[in-house]
């Protein structure tokens, strides 16, 4: 449809962390396919390839680059490096996340700060470097990834990236606000229960086997079954495009419906 043409979006966290397709990078793929320049960042490099050369043998246009998303001075390098090549950014996508198991008795104070700069932190520092030339331009949009986790229980004891996802989404709101008179939109998606390789990684010890978890993941779903990067990588397709052009400070659950219930166990 080219809803995204000539556009240039820049996405943090395009690669995965594994074979399949995760969110990042099916949202690369996806802001491609509807005409976007793409620039691939993550912190392996390798994993950023790999995706600019999915898009690249689609006849796409892209470019790979690697940071730490919570290092200032990485950040402020990829957008000049942007910026220098395309002259512009129209999206600024943000997928960048982690979690570490415990509730508030096991949670590490260690892990509660990394959980937060990760996941939190790095959102602030992106978007801090790329508002300035989207007030310039005079539009932009920014698409950031939480989770269903942030508004509801789902099932894991995660309670850093729960907190830190919650404030994700106030972020937002507080950005889409701010700017909203100077032509740049700030949203929010909600995954749900989303079968991806960076999933199977983090939570995989909760249960005896793949196919088991995805089983059980499955049955707390109302439609019964887990969404994929896709579902994700559409859904911020939309909220970028000029399709969503009176949007600001919505939080989009992709789930399937598990945010119209209650309860959740593993």
């Amino acid at each position: 449809m080219g809803r995204l043409q000539a556009k240039t979006v820049l996405v943090f966290g395009a690669g995965s962390v594994g074979d399949g397709w995760g969110n990042g990078k099916a949202a690369a793929v996806a802001y491609s396919r509807e005409g976007g320049r793409v620039a691939c960042v993550d912190i392996d490099v390798a994993a950023a390839e790999a995706t600019v050369a999915i898009i690249r043998s689609e006849g796409g246009e892209a470019l790979a680059l690697s940071a730490d998303v919570t290092c200032a001075a990485q950040i402020a390098t990829v957008v000049r490096r942007v910026m220098d090549h395309w002259g512009r950014i129209d999206v600024l996508h943000n997928n960048v996340g982690m979690n570490l198991p415990g509730g508030v008795a096991e949670a590490t104070e260690e892990g509660w700060k990394r959980v937060f700069d990760v996941n939190l932190t790095s959102v602030f520092l992106t978007c801090k470097a790329v508002l300035p030339q989207m007030v310039r331009q005079g539009t932009g949009a920014i698409v950031n990834v939480s989770s269903l986790a942030s508004i509801r229980w789902t099932g894991y004891p995660y309670v850093s990236y729960c907190a830190s996802k919650a404030g994700l989404n106030q972020l937002t709101r507080s950005i889409a606000i701010e700017y909203a008179a100077r032509g740049i939109r700030a949203n929010v998606i909600l995954p749900g229960l989303i079968d991806t390789p960076h999933v199977a990684k983090q939570i995989g010890g909760y249960h005896s086997d793949a196919e088991d978890m995805r089983r059980k993941r499955a049955a707390m779903v109302p439609m019964k079954h887990q969404g994929d990067g896709w579902d994700i990588a559409w859904a911020s397709v939309f909220l970028a495009s000029d399709q969503a052009k009176f949007i600001t400070g919505v939080e989009l659950p992709v789930d399937g419906g598990q945010s119209c219930t209650v309860g959740g166990s593993i």
